[in-house]
């Protein structure tokens, strides 16, 4: 399908203090971020709508390759830019809309919607159940569009269509709902640049309710919890983990649960996600040896984190591999390989207990035990 994307650069920036489409957010501008979103989901179509300060964006959008249109009635709401926009498309078969003040809409959101479009019903991303940007729309809407008084703005127009017309797709980007109207919003999207392959926890929830059985979703926040007090313990003695890294890498290690080699192919799946970081800790949760340099990282606390937990219940890490010594006591292969997986867990806790001073019991309390 041919698909287009219009980015809603018309606006006065009244309460930001600055010029929105021009502000820089990790030394690239916001609408230089669009661009380079839609670029990546394949989208070649790209258009510019400009208002306040028209000439300094049309500069802008050329350096970075995009056409640009001048909606003279831009004082009036971001409606008529919308208007303006969908006058101006070539023809494709659908179009996303996206304000330039939210930058940080992940790649894999865009390819989640293009995916779920039919070319017939709107595509909106919905997150945590809010609805979010942009909205992927069937090119069939563009009369409705010019024909709408704007009262509400789009979602005025949508909120009137019919439900089989409209589809809410739940994502896990919180990017969707992340707009900069303000310093302190930009503030929290600067901040929020660094962590993208890290991800926010609520996030990460949110990937495992679309990605993993249930079963799945416990054992992962059962080692998610461990790993996490594992890490902040560590980290009052010195030790400074990414605990955020903890949680997300441990909640989601089984996500490729079920596939050959699953770690691996967990990782490779977090990658194209953009989870970069976390791939990099799934990638090693089966067995991690002890690290030569005698630090303790974010993978070898995940990788211990899991053998201290069988399905939801807390185990010691001995009986968690007896278990499976015996499930397996007649494959050789098999048991060499288990041993090897418990020589190295048995070594991240000894280092884990040596860097604290405590036992892993003590560390993890009267918690959960079978």
């Amino acid at each position: 399908m041919k698909l287009a994307a219009i980015l809603l650069a018309a606006g006065l920036s009244s309460r930001m203090g600055d010029f929105k489409p021009l502000m820089r957010l990790g030394g690239e501008t916001l609408l230089a971020h669009l661009a380079a979103l839609f670029r990546q989901a394949k989208v070649r179509r790209i258009m510019v709508v400009t208002g306040h300060r028209h000439e300094e964006v049309e500069v802008e959008a050329r350096r970075l390759g995009l056409t640009s249109v001048h909606n003279p009635d831009y004082a009036r709401g971001m409606y008529t830019s919308i208007r303006t926009g969908v006058q101006g498309l070539p023809k494709v078969d659908g179009f996303f809309l996206l304000p330039v003040d939210i930058p940080l809409v992940r790649p894999a959101t865009l390819a989640a919607l293009t995916a779920a479009f039919d070319g017939q019903m709107a595509i909106l991303p919905r997150f945590t159940e809010k609805n979010g940007h942009p909205p992927l729309l069937p090119s069939h809407l563009i009369p409705a569009i010019l024909d709408y008084d704007g009262q509400d703005g789009l979602q005025g127009l949508l909120a009137g269509c019919k439900s089989k017309e409209v589809k809410e797709l739940p994502v896990w980007d919180k990017g969707v709902l992340l707009d900069a109207d303000t310093p302190e919003d930009f503030a929290v999207l600067t901040a929020r640049m660094a962590r993208l392959p890290i991800g926010e926890r609520v996030e990460a929830l949110a990937l495992a309710e679309l990605l993993m059985p249930e079963k799945g979703r416990v054992h992962g926040l059962a080692v998610a919890r461990v790993a996490e007090a594992l890490g902040l313990e560590l980290g009052r003695n010195g030790c400074k983990l990414d605990t955020d890294l903890l949680y997300n890498s441990a909640l989601l290690h089984d996500v490729a649960k079920g596939r050959t080699r699953h770690e691996a192919a967990g990782a490779k799946l977090l990658a194209g996600l953009g989870l970069g970081r976390l791939a990099e800790v799934v990638a090693v949760h089966r067995d991690a040896p002890p690290p030569s340099t005698g630090i303790l990282s974010e993978k070898e606390v995940v990788c211990l984190a899991d053998k201290l937990v069988r399905g939801q219940y807390r185990v010691p890490v001995r009986r968690r591999f007896t278990e499976k010594l015996e499930l397996y006591a007649g494959n050789k292969a098999a048991c060499r390989a288990i041993r090897r997986r418990m020589h190295n867990a048995l070594a991240l806790q000894e280092m884990v207990e040596l860097a604290t001073g405590k036992t892993i019991e003590a560390i993890l309390g009267n918690g959960q035990n079978q």
